[in-house]
């Protein structure tokens, strides 16, 4: 009788229409459930209407137009209706079409582990064990700009000797690319990395003539590995020891753990209303003092 009797006011007569057959057709197990496919169904097929969309029950009850539906009812419904209405609609589809075949997960990348003091200091001397001024001053700032600044690709590329400076208390990093930044330099790292700054000048600090050069780090990296006892030298760990040590300064592991929070997208959204400190308070927070 709900079904028979179903209509909404707010929504075309054919997408009433629809919602009663389609919520037939998926035989609801309580009056409840049906109520709420049927409001679900009709507002997902006056969407299918509005944007010109058959209403072919395979082609409105699949995955890409739920989606579709969803993210264009923001404003339109509030988040908790919102919140209701999807998985509404994806055990409707279920019951009508069968459940969705599985989808392959994907491999999430994971951050690198970090090197110790050892291996650091391990590489370092391998730079000073080169056989010339200009590999030494290059190895030794692809190191330091790595484990000391936290670059990878483009941003370590593009580091230019004016691009490093020493100022608000510390040695600093001026990045340009898609994410311009002032990055400052952990305090172990700064002469080491301003005494090649000073040798490239205005060349780039780890050598190249081009912006978008992509082989430029493969000999450095290629000259620090094989060192005895050393691991072979990947720029992503020394991303990780960077940022490693500097969380370790921010206390940041006994700040998640004592809020409970171990999803980073919660952090992200804390960190969104918060503004970043100034140069000279970063250079101190994160380990650039001299």
């Amino acid at each position: 009788m709900l079904l028979a009797g179903f209509a909404a006011p707010s929504v075309p007569e054919e997408a009433a229409r629809f919602a009663r057959a389609t919520v037939a057709a998926a035989g609801p197990a309580t009056p409840i459930q049906a109520k709420a496919w049927l409001f679900a169904a009709s507002k997902l097929a006056s969407f299918a209407l509005s944007r010109g969309i058959d209403l072919e029950v395979e082609v409105v009850l699949s995955s890409s137009v739920i989606e579709r539906f969803t993210l264009a009812s923001e404003g339109s419904f509030s988040p908790a209706t919102l919140r209701t209405l999807r998985p509404n609609l994806r055990s409707l589809s279920a019951a009508v079409l069968g459940p969705p075949a599985p989808r392959a997960r994907l491999s999430r990348g994971r951050t690198k582990s970090p090197y110790d003091t050892a291996e650091i200091e391990g590489y370092l001397a391998l730079a000073r064990a080169q056989p010339t001024l200009a590999r030494r001053m290059r190895t030794q700032a692809l190191v330091c700009l790595g484990a000391g600044a936290g670059l990878l690709g483009g941003d370590l590329r593009g580091v230019r000797g004016g691009d490093v400076l020493v100022r608000s208390g510390g040695v600093v990093v001026v990045v340009g690319g898609h994410r311009p930044r002032v990055v400052p330099v952990r305090a172990r790292f700064g002469a080491v990395l301003m005494d090649s700054a000073r040798f490239a000048r205005d060349r780039y600090v780890i050598g190249g003539r081009e912006a978008d050069r992509r082989s430029v780090t493969t000999p450095l990296v290629a000259s620090l590995s094989g060192g005895a006892g050393l691991p072979p030298l990947d720029t992503g760990r020394l991303r990780a020891t960077w940022l490693v040590s500097c969380a370790a300064d921010l206390g940041l592991a006994t700040f998640m753990h004592a809020a409970g929070i171990c999803c980073s997208q919660r952090l992200g959204d804390l960190v969104a209303m918060l503004e970043p400190a100034s140069e000279a308070e970063a250079v101190s927070l994160l380990g650039g003092i001299r």
